[in-house]
């Protein structure tokens, strides 16, 4: 039997890919900072999935492995991409430490939150996916000013209390999910390896698996309430 240890460790391994991460922004090596947290996006995608089927929590009940992939996701999901849209920068002079602050604000209120996931497998507000918002909006060439507006109104979407599909665990349309989700993610991959010149029909392609997690999390939302 596999120890629960290693278990705990794989999840740990989030924040390495982290710090190796923001070693390569401030050596400006974008694709390789993205390239990092993809990993870490691998790990988070699975850890769960190997602690569940190894029994960890039963096996280890007084470490907590929720809490600790808790710290491992602030520093991959949010942390890094903050410094980053500081550090290109994504946004305008004057915004440079506001934006990058209300991410990680806002943030910090969402994963404090005791409903942050949902026993019926939701996201409360949104689930802080700087790392994806900040990879497209690197992507796209958009303009800082429209790169601020769009990072503040995601921090304002943290205080609602919408919720959002959590994609691995969700049983409605689980296997259509999780399908789209692979196909998303080999189009990730096939951007990151063509940086900075992304097709754009790769680009608008892989948006919709977002356009769908996002249409399924409101109607699901609704059909909750």
């Amino acid at each position: 039997m596999v120890s629960p240890w290693l278990v705990h460790l794989y999840t740990a391994s989030g924040a390495l890919f982290a710090f190796l991460s923001i070693n390569l922004v401030v050596q400006n090596r974008y694709r390789g900072a993205f390239f990092w947290l993809g990993m870490a996006i691998i790990v988070d995608a699975s850890d769960g999935v190997l602690a569940r089927k190894l029994d960890v929590s039963s096996r280890l009940p007084w470490f907590n492995g929720g809490r600790l992939d808790d710290i491992v996701d602030y520093l991959t999901y949010v942390f890094v991409p903050a410094f980053i849209v500081w550090h290109v920068p994504l946004v305008p002079a004057g915004w440079g430490i506001v934006v990058p602050f209300a991410m990680l604000l806002s943030s910090v209120y969402g994963f404090s939150r005791d409903d942050a996931k949902t026993s019926d497998h939701f996201f409360t507000g949104f689930p802080s996916y700087w790392n994806i918002v900040v990879f497209y909006l690197y992507l796209a060439g958009w303009s800082q000013l429209s790169n601020a507006g769009l990072l503040l109104v995601l921090a304002m979407f943290v205080f609602v209390p919408i919720r959002y599909v959590y994609p691995s665990r969700m049983p409605v349309l689980r296997p259509l999910t999780i399908a789209l989700g692979i196909i998303w993610g080999v189009l990730l991959i096939l951007m990151l390896w063509r940086m900075p010149d992304v097709p754009s029909v790769i680009f608008w392609m892989s948006l919709i698996f977002p356009a769908y997690y996002l249409a399924l999390s409101l109607v699901l939302n609704h059909r909750r309430r």
